[in-house]
C-alpha cells in the first residue's frame, strides 16, 4: 500500500523546487508581476513544508 503522506510530501518538494527555479528566472528577466505571483505560491509551499517538519535550510534558494 503506497504511503500517501510520502507522495504528498514528494510532490510538494518537487513543486517547491520548480517554483524557486521560476522565481529566479522571473527575477533575472525583471518580471515583477510574475515574480510576485510565484512568490505567493512559494510562501504557501514553504509554510506547508515547515509545518510538515522539513528543514529548508539547504533547499531554499530564495531565502525570503
Amino acid at each position: 500500500m503506497p504511503n500517501t503522506n510520502l507522495e504528498i510530501m514528494q510532490r510538494t518538494m518537487e513543486d517547491f523546487k520548480k517554483i524557486q527555479e521560476y522565481m529566479l528566472l522571473a527575477k533575472e528577466e525583471n518580471s515583477t508581476k510574475t515574480y510576485e505571483k510565484l512568490k505567493d505560491e512559494y510562501l504557501y509551499l514553504k509554510s506547508f513544508l515547515n509545518v510538515a517538519g522539513v528543514d529548508l535550510t539547504n533547499l531554499d534558494k530564495i531565502k525570503e
